[in-house]
């Protein structure tokens, strides 16, 4: 494809200018490293550009190709030039991302669990709302059902709590939680969730494990995009990262999607960008004399990602 350009332009790669409504991929970093000027546009926008050659609604890839040239040509401004992203940005990118996905399957693994606890032991759901705590988990192994959380002794349950540091409650409480009178159910139910819940405990540690490791690689790849000395003498600069990093409500996950997502829009400080990426640009609807100002509400890392902002 790249020698087809070339080729049918007559043109080296630095001046013919392509493009393009996903602003990453294979095809988006071939292009950029072979040298192509690469542009993209907001999926909105290029149907708004549509509207130019037909009003019916038609839409095919020879079409969308004569629109989004021709609005390369005469409206420059609406597109946003691509550019190779630095190294560490593009692994805190797939370290944010696969944070959030290890996220959301420890939610499904929990919730899972908890359905299971409801059908049989309820009790142990009074101890702790996350269900994929470590000290959770290995409390459950050593009391599975009601029965053996009746025979389990007090020293036993105070080790588990110690290895896990939980200083909320001692042994005895626990034990008076799970020793509650326990739900009436039908043969068989007891054994068949707590087989249940021993396939997803493991996974859940598994997860857990891994979801450690994305956060230590989040505030290791994090750190590595702070400069280590400063260019000129004098009072020290405060770094992007540690700006950030100061403001009310940022964590770990919030610092390294914005980092990752909206790098460039950071680095050419185009706040009107960051304003629409989080969520917070207004968008007014004015007509006659109603004016109506809302706000978009979509995730950074979503409209990022799938290319709709």
């Amino acid at each position: 494809m790249a020698v087809w350009l070339s080729s049918t332009s007559g043109g080296v790669p630095a001046q013919i200018h392509i493009a393009i409504e996903v602003p990453h991929g294979p095809v988006v970093e071939t292009l950029i490293e072979r040298g192509f000027k690469v542009h993209a546009i907001n999926p909105k926008q290029m149907d708004r550009f549509r509207d130019r050659f037909t009003l019916a609604g038609a839409k095919d890839d020879s079409r969308d190709a004569e629109v989004m040239a021709s609005a390369l040509r005469t409206d420059l401004r609406c597109f946003r030039p691509l550019a190779v992203a630095d190294p560490v940005v593009i692994e805190l990118r797939e370290w944010s991302r696969i944070a959030d996905d290890l996220g959301a399957e420890r939610n499904r693994l929990t919730n899972r669990m908890r359905e299971q606890l409801w059908r049989y032991f309820p009790a142990m759901l009074d101890l702790e709302s996350d269900l994929g705590a470590e000290w959770l988990l290995d409390l459950w192994e050593i009391a599975p059902t009601p029965h053996k959380a009746i025979r389990v002794r007090e020293a036993t349950v105070a080790k588990v709590l110690k290895r896990n540091r939980i200083r909320r409650f001692d042994a005895a409480h626990v034990l008076d939680v799970l020793r509650k009178p326990p739900v009436q159910v039908a043969a068989g139910t007891t054994e068949a969730a707590a087989a249940h819940i021993k396939t997803l405990t493991a996974r859940i540690r598994l997860v857990n494990h891994q979801l450690g490791e994305a956060h230590r690689q989040l505030d290791a790849l994090t750190a590595r995009l702070i400069p280590s000395e400063e260019n000129g003498p004098g009072q020290r600069k405060q770094h992007d990262v540690e700006i950030l990093a100061s403001l009310p409500g940022v964590g770990r996950i919030v610092l390294a999607t914005l980092l990752a997502e909206a790098f460039d829009a950071l680095q050419r400080r185009d706040y009107a960008a960051l304003r629409s990426l989080t969520g917070v640009a207004p968008v007014t609807k004015r007509s006659g004399k109603s004016c109506i100002v809302v706000r978009r509400k979509l995730p950074l890392s979503a409209g990022v990602r799938y290319g709709k902002i």
